[in-house]
């Protein structure tokens, strides 16, 4: 297995008794409810824990993008991957994702991908998401045209990648008179391309297209979905007539290590109901504005939030339970995460070990537990 160490970077300073007076931590949320000073300390801590997870042994450190959310204070996650550049050697740095409909012109982003494969020597991933429904309150992006943006801004990011330039890019959303990329990637054809979804089918159909056959991964989903999700991709490969490799296939998980299972349920309690019940949850209308999806992934997604219980609070046993979160000992945590990999042989863990308002030492702690109790076992 590939093990990548990913963060979200929320701002643990908020005063919930605040937050819970308006309808969400997404959009709506006051920005004087953060300090800046405060915000500074918090990307010092987090960047740490990301250049000490290549220490530990972790292959891909990871970091993605959000907007106007205290849930993750990324807007600009490339940022945080040129910083993380600077401070390690030898760890893959993944940006899953950048949400590509919410940009104007993507050769922008190429370039900038670009620049950092450069200056990393080839040691990029990227993730392409189309963002979830939230980020198109916050851009003012009509989520009615998502899906079309995402593939052609997907198209012509890799064209600018692969085709000798300068050429012409013309397409519904976006024109370009001249593409020429400077600097071209360091890796041939381009970097890896990852593709993290909550399990919308029209994702898993184009993912697994032969001409991408690109890494599915899942996330916040209890171990069901996964399985279903990760098993329907293996099953769409199958229809376009290949068999997919466990190297296609991952998901996302929080994961808490301790010396017990009791132990550790104690210490993550905060962090998760954190995570799940002040930052993540925000109304279905916020989550999925009109026109987002289609109807079986609206049904996908109602079902998702069935399980995680969007309309009230959910404790951290209601979540170990349903497999969204692993918790426990290292025995309870190795067996836990070996049978979701038996039964989806997936070959890459993108797990979170920093969740919500866990503190500093316990993140420190639970990362090094799983780098030596749990890591080996599963490699």
């Amino acid at each position: 297995m590939q093990f990548t160490f990913f963060h979200l970077m929320p701002y643990r300073p908020l005063d919930m008794a605040e937050r819970h007076k308006h309808r969400a931590g997404w959009v709506v949320l006051p920005n004087t409810l953060y300090d800046p000073k405060k915000g500074a300390d918090e990307y010092q801590s987090y960047i740490d824990q990301l250049v000490y997870a290549e220490k530990l042994g972790f292959d891909v450190i990871a970091v993605n993008e959000h907007h106007q959310t205290a849930y993750g204070l990324m807007p600009a996650p490339n940022l945080i991957a040129a910083t993380l550049i600077a401070r390690t050697t030898k760890a893959k740095i993944a940006i899953i994702g950048r949400a590509l409909p919410l940009v104007n012109n993507p050769v922008n982003i190429a370039e900038e991908f670009a620049m950092l494969d450069n200056l990393s020597r080839g040691r990029i991933i990227t993730g392409f998401v189309r963002g979830i429904g939230n980020e198109y309150h916050s851009t003012g992006i009509n989520p009615f045209w998502s899906h079309e943006r995402y593939q052609e801004a997907h198209d012509l990011i890799v064209q600018a990648w692969t085709r000798p330039g300068p050429f012409s890019f013309e397409g519904e959303h976006y024109n370009n008179r001249y593409v020429n990329l400077w600097p071209r990637p360091y890796q041939n054809p381009h970097p890896p391309i990852w593709i993290p979804s909550m399990g919308s089918s029209e994702t898993i159909k184009w993912a697994a297209a032969p001409e991408r056959k690109y890494p599915f991964l899942v996330t916040f989903s209890g171990r069901d979905l996964v399985a279903r999700y990760l098993n329907m991709y293996r099953e769409q490969a199958r229809e376009y007539g290949y068999e997919p490799s466990g190297d296609q296939l991952g998901w996302a998980s929080p994961v808490y290590v301790a010396d017990t299972d009791e132990r550790a349920k104690a210490e993550a309690k905060a962090g998760m109901e954190s995570l799940f019940n002040d930052f993540l949850a925000v109304p279905f209308q916020m989550l999925l504005p009109p026109g987002y999806t289609s109807l079986p992934s609206m049904k996908n997604t109602l079902r998702l939030r069935k399980q995680l219980g969007a309309q009230k609070r959910h404790s951290i046993e209601e979540l170990m339970e349903s497999g969204t979160v692993v918790v426990g000992s290292p025995k309870t945590v190795r067996d836990e995460l070996s049978r979701l990999r038996d039964a989806t042989r997936a070959n890459n863990l993108v797990t979170m070990l920093q969740f919500g308002v866990l503190p500093d030492d316990l993140t420190k702690r639970n990362m090094e537990m799983f780098a030596s109790e749990v890591m080996p076992h599963l490699r």
